[in-house]
């Protein structure tokens, strides 16, 4: 029997995959909708998440029926695939002011780590794989969860291979190692178990999204307010390499030392 102590996490990510043009022949980060960075984030909820969950759901139920929303392109397009859920990339910005406003009521932390796609593709292009990032990235945001004899579950959105068996599992023992090597004292007492999700199936991840996405505007256009209204429940923002920053653990975006339009990625 399993008499471990559940504690559940909810991930998602801001961002893509993508580096090369077709055919591979140029770099386009920051070009065609490409990102220059991809973020995981991670959220921890301090309330009830069935209570929560059914918050979420009735707003999702309001959307649908409110005929000053429901003839929204985005909106129907998901009612007519399954149902409506929030997604704020593709949210409506009177949607997305809604659900921003509902967010920053969730009594929760949240932490995330950001990675420099040209810095990886610089350190791997001869040998690019792109799931790999997804897998570093991941690999840092869970390395430090090991110490707490505790089964942790890890709800993650789905990302086609990114989020299969193996690459979860290849992010997990990089995490562990990252962390033996640096707590030399200590066993890994935490037992990670994975439990790939969708956004109708699992609401909470769309508050995750909002947070991610938050942060992602900043290093993609400067744009602070949203990361800004969101502030007091982000916890920490690792970005893993912002090189010029390493110094004093600068590039640990926490307390008084916070993002900023300098933040921006040029």
């Amino acid at each position: 029997m399993d008499n471990q102590t559940k504690d559940h996490r909810y991930l998602d990510e801001a961002g893509d995959l993508s580096f090369l043009s077709k055919g591979k022949r140029e770099l386009i980060l920051g070009k065609d909708g490409v990102s220059n960075c991809f973020i995981l984030g991670m959220l921890k909820i301090n309330e009830d998440p069935k209570v929560l969950r059914e918050k979420i759901e009735a707003l999702e139920q309001s959307i649908e029926e409110s005929v000053l929303y429901n003839q929204i392109p985005s909106v129907v397009k998901r009612i007519k695939k399954n149902k409506y859920f929030f997604h704020c990339k593709d949210d409506h910005p009177e949607i997305r002011a809604k659900f921003f406003e509902f967010v920053s009521s969730v009594d929760c932390s949240f932490q995330a780590v950001v990675g420099r796609k040209e810095f990886f593709y610089n350190k791997n292009k001869n040998n690019l794989v792109a799931n790999d990032l997804y897998t570093e990235i991941l690999s840092h945001l869970i390395k430090d969860k090991f110490k707490i004899d505790k089964k942790l579950i890890l709800n993650i959105a789905s990302r086609g291979s990114s989020t299969n068996y193996k690459n979860l599992q290849l992010s997990l023992k990089s995490a562990e190692e990252r962390f033996l090597k640096t707590n030399t004292k200590d066993a890994i007492k935490t037992n990670v178990v994975f439990n790939v999700q969708d956004f109708i199936n699992e609401p909470i991840l769309s508050v995750v999204d909002y947070y991610c996405w938050a942060i992602q505007r900043v290093y993609e256009r400067g744009e602070t307010r949203f990361y800004d209204y969101l502030f007091g429940n982000i916890s920490l923002v690792f970005d893993l390499w912002d090189i010029k920053n390493y110094k004093g653990y600068k590039n640990y975006y926490r307390g008084k030392n916070r993002l900023t339009e300098e933040n921006k990625i040029k």
